[in-house]
């Protein structure tokens, strides 16, 4: 294990332990709003993934939308959340406070993982737009970037 990999798994279980209780609440509860205009002012959002036995569990994260229809996220290929979404697309995201307290309806989603270099480039340029200088900086320390995947949202039909 490289030493960006302990170092990011450090921080996920210090996220973890930060996590808002509210979060796992919101989580259980279905998402009511179409699309995701309801992200636009907000810096994060609660990421709903489900287990095998249908437990959502929510991970605040960083995004960009392209246009109000898709989400686009991006995290280490190893997480959790990776395997549950190749096992079961579906997905719930909500506004958040950086803890994951939801700060707003949420969507029902269905996820997949962007395989072409075009997807991805389009990714990057959302999250990029967004956060600019510090999620770049932030991946540089953090994050092994030979690992990454980005993730794509569409509300659910």
């Amino acid at each position: 294990m490289t030493v960006k990999q302990r170092l990011a798994d450090a921080s996920y279980w210090v996220y973890d332990r930060m996590r808002h209780k509210s979060a796992f609440e919101s989580a259980a509860q279905p998402g009511t709003a179409p699309d995701f205009a309801g992200l636009r002012e907000h810096k994060y959002a609660l990421l709903v993934t489900f287990r095998r036995d249908g437990t959502a569990v929510p991970t605040p994260v960083w995004f960009g939308l392209i246009d109000d229809r898709r989400f686009v996220t991006h995290t280490e290929e190893r997480t959790a959340k990776v395997r549950r979404i190749r096992r079961d697309p579906r997905a719930r995201v909500f506004p958040c406070d950086p803890r994951g307290k939801p700060l707003g309806p949420g969507v029902e989603a269905t996820a997949r993982i962007l395989e072409t270099a075009e997807e991805r480039d389009q990714a990057e340029a959302a999250l990029d737009s967004r956060y600019g200088r510090t999620r770049r900086v932030y991946d540089k320390v953090m994050v092994d970037q030979g690992d990454m995947v980005y993730l794509e949202l569409a509300p659910a039909t």
